[in-house]
C-alpha cells in the first residue's frame, strides 16, 4: 500500500478540539486501511498541526526529510483551514508527488461556534491557493466528508493508485531489446520527450542476448526453468523437449537482463531475428515477466509498454497489448482484437495452450515458431490505453476509456477477443485522425479516472478520455 505525508490544517479561531480528532481519526483510519502515514506529532507542533509559517517551515522539513518514500500527500481540514501555511509547507518541501485535499463535514446540528468548522469554504481557499501555487491537486468524490467513512476510503484507495501510476511514469526504466522491425514504422517514438517526463530507455541488441544465452552453464536453473514453463500453460502436443529448453534459456537471459539494468517494463523485437537466428518465437518469454508484474509488449512498441505500465500500476493486474484488428460482423461497437499472443495466463478464458505462431509460421517455418500462447482473452470489465509520442507537436499524447471483453462467439485463431467500446466508430475516428497506433494496451478492470487524473493532471500529457453521452 502507500505511504502518505499528512498536513492537518488548522485556524486559530476555530475550535482546536475538532483539529486533534480529526488527526487521530485520520491516522487511525489510513493504518486500518494498510497504509502508512508520514506527519508532525503533538510534539512537534500544537496537536500536530500546520497553521503558522514556523509550522509550515516545519512541516516542510519533515516531509522533505522523508521525501524518497513518500508516495503522496493528504491534507486534512477539520475546520476553515490556513490556506497559506499549506501552500507554503508543500512548496518548501519541494515534493512533486499528487496532493488529495480532504474537508471534513459539518454536522447539521452543531452549526455552533464551538463546534463550527467551515471546512467546505475553507476547501475552496485551500484550493485556490494552491492554484496560484501550480501546485497540482486531487478531490474527493464528494466536496466535504469524514475522515474514516467507506467515502473517503474510496477517495483513499483510488489516489493511492493515481499516486503508484504517477510514480511509475516519473522513473520508468524501459528495455527495448532488438531494433525496429523495418515495415513497422508505426512503433516510431521519441526518447527526448520521455525522457522530459522521467521515462528512460534502455537498448539492447539481440545478438547480445544470443551471446548471454550461449554462456549459460547452470543445468539445474534450465530445468527449473524448463518446469515452470510446462506448469505454466499447456504444451501443445508433439513439442520436442529441445524447444521447451530453448525457451527456457530464452526466458532466463532476458529475465536476467532485466533484473541487471533494473528494468520496469520492456518492448521486443519478436520477429523475425529471434526466430531466424535463435530459432523460436519470443511470446512466451513476454508472457511469464508480464504474468510477474514486468510488462512486456510485441514488436518493439515502447509506447506500448509505457501504456501496459501505466495500466498495471493503475489496477495492480496484468495488462495486455493487442491490434484494435478486425470489425465483429456488423456491430459498431464492437470488434476482434488479436495477438500472436503474448498475455499474461491470468488474463485468459482458460488456460492457454504453448504452440507454434500462426501467421508468421507460414512464411519463417513451424520449426522456428514454438512458443506463441493461444487461447481466448477472459470476459470482463475492461480499460484500454495508448500513450503516444507526438514529435510533430513536440507532446506526449494518449487516449483511453472503458469497455469491456464479450463472451460473443469468435471464429479465428490465436490470442483474441472481442471488445465491446460504446461508440467505437468514434474512437476509431480519433485514433485515426490523431496518428495514433494499431496496438493498444488493455487490462480487465475499470481504472479510466485514474488514468484521467495520473496522466492528465499529473504528468501534464495530452489525454483524450473517449466518454460517449447518451445517445
Amino acid at each position: 500500500m502507500a505511504n502518505f505525508g499528512i498536513i492537518i490544517s488548522n485556524r486559530s479561531f476555530f475550535p482546536s478540539h475538532l483539529v486533534e480528532t480529526a488527526r487521530e481519526k485520520l491516522l487511525k483510519a489510513l493504518e486500518s486501511w494498510g497504509h502508512t502515514a508520514v506527519t508532525l506529532s503533538p510534539e512537534d507542533t500544537f496537536m500536530g498541526q500546520t497553521m503558522t509559517h514556523e509550522e509550515a517551515v516545519k512541516c516542510a522539513a519533515l516531509l522533505k526529510a522523508h521525501s524518497d518514500e513518500i508516495d503522496g500527500l493528504i491534507v486534512c481540514l477539520p475546520n476553515f483551514g490556513e490556506e497559506s501555511a499549506v501552500a507554503d509547507a508543500i512548496k518548501l518541501s519541494k515534493l512533486d508527488c499528487p496532493v488529495l485535499i480532504q474537508a471534513c463535514d459539518d454536522d447539521f446540528d452543531k452549526l455552533q461556534v464551538e463546534n463550527r468548522r467551515d471546512a467546505f469554504c475553507g476547501k475552496i481557499s485551500l484550493c485556490n491557493s494552491l492554484y496560484q501555487y501550480g501546485i497540482k491537486y486531487t478531490l474527493t468524490a464528494r466536496h466535504t466528508c469524514p475522515v474514516d467513512g467507506p467515502e473517503f476510503e474510496a477517495d483513499v484507495e483510488r489516489f493511492s493508485k493515481i499516486c503508484a501510476v504517477v510514480k511509475s511514469m516519473r522513473t520508468a526504466r524501459i528495455a527495448q531489446i532488438g531494433a525496429r522491425v523495418m515495415p513497422f514504422r508505426t512503433v516510431r517514438y521519441s526518447e527526448k520527450l520521455l525522457q522530459m517526463s522521467g521515462i528512460t530507455i534502455e537498448t539492447e541488441d539481440f545478438s547480445e542476448i544470443i551471446a548471454d544465452i550461449a554462456a549459460l552453464t547452470d543445468e539445474k536453473q534450465i530445468e527449473e526453468k524448463v518446469e515452470e514453463i510446462t506448469q505454466y500453460a499447456d504444451v501443445a502436443p508433439g513439442i520436442e523437449r529441445s524447444k521447451l529448453v530453448k525457451q527456457a534459456k530464452l526466458c532466463i537471459a532476458i529475465e536476467n537482463w532485466m533484473r541487471d539494468h533494473q528494468c520496469d517494463a520492456s518492448a521486443i523485437q519478436c520477429w523475425d531475428s529471434v526466430e531466424a537466428n535463435y530459432g523460436c518465437a519470443m511470446c512466451l518469454c513476454m508472457s511469464m515477466m508480464s504474468e510477474k508484474g514486468m510488462p512486456s509488449a510485441c514488436e518493439t512498441d515502447v509506447m506500448a509498454a509505457v501504456s501496459m505500465l501505466a495500466l498495471n500500476k493503475a489496477c495492480g493486474i496484468p495488462a495486455i497489448c493487442q491490434d484494435w484488428n478486425n470489425n465483429y460482423q456488423n456491430d459498431p461497437n464492437k470488434c476482434i482484437n488479436v495477438h500472436c499472443s503474448n498475455y499474461a495466463v491470468c488474463t485468459f478464458e482458460q488456460k492457454p495452450v504453448i504452440s507454434n505462431l500462426d501467421i508468421l509460421a507460414t512464411t519463417l517455418g513451424s520449426d522456428v515458431s514454438f512458443g506463441a500462447l493461444k487461447g481466448r482473452v477472459r470476459p470482463s470489465d475492461m480499460t484500454y490505453l495508448k500513450v503516444s509520442t507526438d514529435d510533430n507537436n513536440g507532446v506526449i499524447k494518449c487516449y483511453f476509456g472503458e469497455g469491456e471483453f464479450t463472451n460473443d462467439p469468435l471464429p479465428t485463431f490465436g490470442g483474441v477477443a472481442v471488445c465491446h467500446v460504446p461508440q467505437m466508430n468514434d474512437l476509431m475516428r480519433y485514433i485515426t485522425q490523431n496518428g495514433f497506433e494499431h496496438h493498444v494496451a488493455l487490462v480487465q478492470a475499470k481504472v479510466a479516472d485514474i488514468l484521467e487524473e495520473a496522466l492528465g493532471n499529473y504528468m501534464g500529457w495530452e489525454i483524450y478520455y473517449h466518454q460517449p453521452s447518451a445517445k
